[in-house]
């Protein structure tokens, strides 16, 4: 089975930067829409970015200029570059991937998080 698994978070002062990384692994056949969802306490789980196949980016207004994400296909990785950090974009961060694997159809997948905090 496909898994999940995100890197990089950590304690970062406001206005520093961080890069997560998900890398997926398993019997995948194909990649489509990979993207990265926060959690903060208390508040619903939030798109922050995706990229599609052809690299289509679309990101959460509140951190548009500031996060950039990337994906290498041939390393089944995608990467969120955050810069210009704010304590409000403390979260636990969430890797998705809208996978098919080569012995079943095409479905959704979510790594384990990994928790950003920005201090002030």
């Amino acid at each position: 089975q496909v898994q999940l698994v995100e890197s990089g978070g950590g304690l970062v002062q406001a206005g520093g930067s961080l890069r997560l990384s998900c890398a997926a692994s398993g019997s995948i056949f194909s990649i489509n829409v990979m993207g990265w969802y926060r959690q903060a306490p208390g508040k619903q789980r939030e798109l922050v970015a995706t990229i599609n196949p052809t690299r289509r980016t679309n990101y959460a207004d509140s951190v548009k200029g500031r996060f950039t994400i990337s994906r290498d296909s041939a390393k089944n990785t995608v990467y969120l570059q955050m810069n210009s950090l704010k304590p409000e974009d403390t979260a636990v961060y969430y890797c998705n991937g809208d996978l098919q694997t080569y012995n079943s159809g095409r479905r959704d997948y979510w790594g384990q998080g990994t928790q950003v905090t920005v201090s002030s």
